[in-house]
């Protein structure tokens, strides 16, 4: 049996590619990396709401699934739409890294919480949204690219500093430039935040998808992915969409709990709105709904439509 892997070609994707194929190797499997380019890696000149926010970073590789060229596609979860097209399905879900946001700069000495201004670059609508909200003092410019273009940006003085997701920064080996981590109960996290999904044709053969999820596939993972992405889902949200949600797993009398605080605020930071819930792990799904009904129903609804009418 081989296994073909497709992703991207930046060092990151490629780092989760190569942890995916290791795990498969170990236990025996041939496999092939193929590295597929996206739109969203073609086109850095502008920001990721003005390309359109669904699949942008996994419309070709799907093309591929779907062709047979290759037999999975490693995507970071919070790349991945929260809508997939009826012949596609995420497999397996790889154990997840800290979800947090972190401060990465040249410059020990900043901190959001100094009070100084400074400029910080971020290609994210959340975490633009976000500063606005809890540090209206700092500058904000945008900076796409993969972690190198970026750090490289950094270093020709076009910011001061980068926001960027924890996982990225410390597999890189960069967690050296880790100059603050960010707080989760103020930037909450994206849907997906710091795991590994891997994606895959519904034809795909049994024998290959079993051994995928056999080696891959982290249910506790899993479970906390499965109430995001269906709180995602009924938002109907994307990378132009400065939502969150993140679910933690934990054990009570025997029992998994799921505990999950979503939201959503505004592109100017002015509006927030954020809830958090529990229920049994078996309800994953439900939960991620629920939550969803919850922030629609108490502004979320009228801070989407002013969202989407902005980017018409």
């Amino acid at each position: 049996m081989k296994i073909k892997i497709g992703t991207r070609g930046s060092k990151l994707a490629l780092w989760q590619a190569y942890y995916v194929e290791d795990k498969l190797k170990a236990d025996g499997i041939e496999t092939e990396i193929v590295i597929i380019e996206t739109k969203g890696d073609k086109i850095l000149d502008r920001a990721l709401s003005k390309i359109g926010s669904k699949g942008v970073f996994t419309e070709e590789l799907e093309d591929q699934l779907r062709s047979g060229e290759i037999d999975i596609a490693v995507h970071s979860a919070k790349d991945l739409q929260s809508d997939l097209a009826d012949d596609l399905a995420i497999i397996a879900f790889t154990e997840r890294e800290k979800t947090a946001d972190v401060l990465v700069s040249f410059n020990k000495n900043l901190s959001l919480n100094s009070g100084e201004s400074f400029v910080v670059g971020t290609s994210s609508t959340r975490r633009v949204a976000m500063l606005r909200h809890y540090y209206p003092h700092i500058k904000i410019v945008d900076m796409r690219g993969n972690l190198q273009t970026r750090l490289r940006k950094l270093e020709e003085g076009q910011c001061d500093a980068l926001l960027l997701a924890y996982a990225g920064v410390h597999r890189m080996g960069y967690h050296e430039m880790i100059v603050e981590q960010l707080p989760t109960s103020e930037f909450t996290p994206p849907v997906g935040q710091g795991c590994v999904a891997i994606e895959a044709a519904k034809n795909l053969s049994e024998e290959k998808r079993s051994a995928i999820r056999r080696l891959i596939n982290d249910e506790v993972t899993e479970l906390c992915l499965l109430a995001e992405r269906a709180y995602l889902r009924r938002l109907q949200g994307g990378c132009s969409i400065p939502s969150f949600g993140w679910c933690l797993a934990e054990e009570k009398d025997g029992e998994l709990t799921l505990n999950m605080t979503s939201g959503i605020i505004s592109l100017d930071g002015k509006m927030i709105v954020k809830k958090n819930d529990s229920t049994p792990a078996a309800e994953a799904e439900k939960l991620g709904e629920a939550l969803a009904e919850q922030v629609l129903r108490s502004g979320g609804a009228k801070i989407l439509e002013e969202i989407r009418n902005n980017f018409v």
